[in-house]
């Protein structure tokens, strides 16, 4: 049973892997025996990240709102590490306004990161995984893609996005051997989330009251999902979003 869960001999890109939940990914792929590719608009994050996966990480500075440089970064990729075989859709921003306040040129933004960004990292990988007819694609949904959460109107609406591309996808490449999924991942103890809690106890109590499991999850809760969705673990699932958020999606 445990190989099945492997990932050795495959070859993994994941975007903002640098920290917060991309970092946790890539560890868990790297653990089940995948090389990583992590990309990332900084250098010196990407490097201090890439030491601490170890020798199996490669880091690779790429923006993805730079949307013509995502078949150089691939290419870059399978140069020095072999054929992408799974792409982790990770990278994003976030915007936190009320919808009044939130500017048509904010809103482009944030779809032109999470939406643009990551379908031009997916067509850059798309040939190869055609040629070869194998691969995992997997998208960074969140608890926006489920449920209503006010002042984050265009994250909301990105990451809604990401539902039916996954569900377009899956359709459209299921039958050429590549499965397309996402994770959207609950309240989960990050920099970010300290960040965005810290000082906000009646936050914090109302997202632990929705919570059936009553606490927030770890970062290697994502990456073992990711593991799962791209491993041969996972080989019949495609199409779907998979909450991982200790129930909080379904919490009353």
């Amino acid at each position: 049973m445990p190989d099945a869960f492997s990932l050795k001999g495959q070859v993994a890109l994941v975007t903002g892997g640098g920290t917060g939940l991309g970092f946790a990914i890539a560890a868990a792929f790297i653990e089940a025996g995948a090389r990583v590719a992590i990309a990332g608009r900084r250098e010196s994050v990407l490097r201090e990240a890439a030491r601490a996966l170890g020798p199996s990480a490669l880091p690779m500075v790429h923006d993805v709102t730079a949307k013509e440089g995502a078949g150089g970064l691939v290419g870059e990729i399978e140069k020095r590490l072999g054929p992408v075989g799974i792409l982790v859709n990770n990278a994003g921003t976030h915007l936190k306004k009320d919808v009044l306040h939130t500017s048509a040129a904010e809103f482009q933004s944030v779809l032109d990161t999470h939406v643009l960004g990551a379908l031009s990292v997916t067509q850059a990988v798309l040939p190869g995984m055609m040629e070869r007819r194998s691969g995992a694609i997997l998208f960074m949904a969140s608890m926006t893609t489920l449920i209503g959460v006010p002042n984050v109107v265009a994250y909301s609406a990105a990451k809604s996005a990401f539902a039916g591309m996954v569900r377009a996808l899956a359709c459209e490449l299921g039958g050429q051997g590549i499965r397309v999924n996402a994770i959207a991942p609950g309240w989960i103890e990050t920099p970010m989330l300290r960040q965005a809690l810290d000082g906000d106890a009646p936050r914090a109590a109302k997202i632990l009251a929705r919570t059936p499991m009553a606490r927030f999850g770890e970062p290697a809760d994502i990456g073992n999902a990711a593991v799962y969705l791209c491993s041969r673990a996972g080989q019949f699932v495609n199409g779907i979003v998979l909450p991982v958020d200790g129930g909080a999606s379904i919490g009353f």
